[in-house]
């Protein structure tokens, strides 16, 4: 029996203690830009199994497990993410977490853990494939400007020939995955506007310049961007989260204040967003009266899957799971910094069900009772796992 094979009952038999590190973790959550414990500990794992490298601080506070095989060959990476939410824990579970207004609420105490058992697995057998198998522990996924970035410029994926990754979704029914080449998640872009106008008594509007009328105008105005300046066959979501102005209701606001956020797929689509938001905030304070000056900040990229690497993956998942449980991925408008690999380096980045009502797993992501099948946790580690097998069989010598 092949390694690929065997991997899901070597997977079972460490199951016990893949849950007491999900468990763990989830009880000890740390927020991004201050993981202390949970890299160390990381790294006191792959130390443990006697990895061929184990890099710590990589782009701050990375860690990386390097895994070579019985001969030269290709290179390919996994990744998992292992920061927390700033959320207050509303579960009612054993292993809710102990810090006060931090929890991991969108899976990566999960991805850390099923990908250290991964690496238990494939550390016992390294003779069985060729290559080099590079684990990547990232931090502050949840923040800009996130780790992603960071651990790139400090080295993470330099000589790797594909990276994968994987998200446990709590939305999408446990026992399923769910993989397509192309985008798959948006970028993130965030916007200020600051209006001005001239402000006095609510009952002579017409000595003034109502900023907060101006602001309306505009968050009205923005809507045009989808409905008539991008093509109906392309994706994007202009939305306005906060508007602030004024202080008292018979004064009318000399100023306000609107933020943000706007999500695409393709980098036409979101230059052309942002050079419409900019002219009409601007343009539509000027018509009357007043001034709009635009902060545009852009954030992660989209997510684009390489299609040969989609497709080793699609290949994996079959063999692994069956044709009835591999389903394509419908694009999401969220983010993720694993663009900043696929930026670098082809890759793909997988969808693994892990949604399940029965226990009481059907919270979205950043959701305070947001919880995990931790079931799941088994079927993503073989996908990642097989799929990196696959890989280095197709691509070395």
């Amino acid at each position: 029996m092949s390694l690929h094979e065997r991997l899901l009952a070597e997977l079972k038999e460490l199951e016990p203690q893949i849950i007491r590190w999900r468990r763990h973790l989830h009880q000890h959550p740390e927020l991004s830009f201050q993981e202390e414990k949970t890299p160390a500990m990381v790294a006191e794992i792959l130390r443990e199994l006697k990895l061929d490298e184990v890099r710590t601080g990589v782009g701050g506070r990375g860690v990386i497990g390097v895994l070579k095989g019985s001969r030269p060959g290709a290179v390919v990476a996994l990744r998992a993410d292992f920061d927390a939410l700033p959320i207050q824990d509303q579960k009612e579970v054993p292993y809710k977490s102990t810090v006060p207004g931090v929890m991991h609420a969108c899976g990566h105490d999960a991805h850390t853990s099923q990908l250290l058992g991964l690496v238990q697995v494939l550390a016992k057998h390294r003779d069985e494939f060729a290559g080099e198998i590079r684990f990547i522990f990232q931090h502050a996924e949840e923040e800009s400007p996130g780790g992603a970035i960071q651990m790139t410029q400090d080295g993470a994926v330099d000589g790797v020939d594909a990276i994968f990754g994987v998200h446990l979704w709590s939305m999408l029914p446990v026992g399923q995955v769910f993989i397509s080449p192309g985008p798959i998640m948006a970028s993130i872009d965030d916007f200020v506007i600051e209006v001005k106008g001239r402000g006095g008594h609510g009952a002579i509007p017409d000595e003034t310049i109502d900023s907060i009328v101006v602001g309306s105008q505009i968050v009205g105005a923005l809507q045009t961007i989808a409905s008539r300046n991008i093509s109906p066959m392309e994706s994007v979501v202009v939305t306005v989260g906060t508007f602030h102005g004024g202080d008292n209701n018979n004064v009318i606001a000399d100023s306000c204040r609107l933020t943000g956020t706007v999500r695409t797929f393709l980098p036409e689509v979101r230059d052309r967003a942002q050079e419409r938001l900019t002219e009409i905030a601007q343009g539509t304070a000027t018509m009357m009266g007043a001034s709009a000056k635009v902060n545009y900040i852009r954030d992660y990229p989209a997510v684009i899957n390489s299609e040969k690497e989609a497709e080793v993956a699609r290949e994996a998942a079959l063999a692994a799971f069956g044709e009835e449980r591999v389903k394509p991925m419908k694009p999401l408008m969220g983010g993720e910094d694993f663009s900043y690999y696929l930026g670098k380096v082809p890759g793909a980045y997988l969808f693994v069900g892990a949604g399940n009502p029965e226990k009481l797993a059907n919270y979205p992501h950043h959701h305070p009772r947001f919880d995990i099948d931790e079931d799941a946790m088994l079927i993503a580690g073989e996908l990642l796992g097989r799929t990196a097998l696959l890989y280095l069989e197709k691509h070395s010598s």
